[in-house]
């Protein structure tokens, strides 16, 4: 049995546009299912309806403990077809850690070769320190490299749990996620399970994603989400 998952940092508040709970909605969530650790990573410039990114100059003014629970902030950061980052450097710094993905409304298909090119060319940038639901066939992944270069620039690859709700909208992810977590046991790469809840009822919701972790019998010392200390050693976070 996989031991407890301690915090979720993949999820989103009405400040995404297209999410349904506020900060302290989503943190009474974290509490009542025992989360120590929430992370707000909205959605960066590009996707329809998100906010502009002065929200991110103005991170300070969230408490660091809401209803008992530590926050930290991130940002889902889109990775646009020249592989760059659609976030600017001066609202990256302002960040605890960044999560990049590949989401259609601003992204074309380029190729399994080339997806994961711009995927890596992401991961570059320091404030970088996850890949959000890497398991979508309409933009397909070469796992062999994504998790190359994962280990190479210092970067966990997710375990999406809404990816397995909804595997009719994935393409192919629950075979992909087989292939990725199988290449991530053989290289010692973490991984990194999140919710990308975008309701107060999704927060801290792990259950097809533990289950898929048992069914392949995945070593647990590779996956963040089972301390906190482990997440923030990985991201340059100090304790307290």
């Amino acid at each position: 049995m996989l031991p407890p998952f301690e915090l979720d940092t993949h999820t989103h508040t009405i400040a995404s546009g297209h999410a349904y709970g506020t900060i302290r909605e989503m943190a009474q969530a974290a509490a009542e299912r025992g989360l120590k650790l929430l992370g707000f990573s909205e959605h960066g410039p590009g996707i329809p309806g998100t906010m502009d990114p002065f929200y991110f100059l103005n991170l300070e003014a969230i408490p660091r403990t809401l209803c008992g629970v530590e926050i930290v902030h991130g940002c889902e950061i889109n990775v646009l077809n020249d592989g760059s980052l659609s976030l600017p450097e001066r609202f990256l710094q302002r960040l605890d850690y960044g999560i990049v993905g590949i989401h259609l409304p601003c992204y074309d298909d380029a190729g399994r070769r080339k997806n994961t090119e711009n995927l890596i060319s992401c991961m570059r940038h320091p404030k970088v320190f996850f890949v959000s639901h890497p398991d979508d066939d309409k933009t397909p992944l070469d796992y062999g490299l994504l998790v190359e270069g994962a280990l190479e620039h210092h970067v966990a690859l997710e375990l999406n749990n809404s990816s397995l709700i909804k595997p009719q909208r994935r393409l192919n992810c629950v075979e992909n996620y087989k292939t990725m977590l199988k290449l991530c046991m053989e290289k010692g790469c973490p991984i990194i399970v999140d919710s990308d809840a975008h309701d107060p009822s999704r927060v801290g919701e792990f259950t097809l994603a533990r289950q898929l972790l048992e069914e392949v019998d995945f070593d647990p010392e590779l996956i963040l989400n089972t301390s906190v200390a482990k997440w923030k050693a990985f991201v340059g976070l100090a304790e307290g």
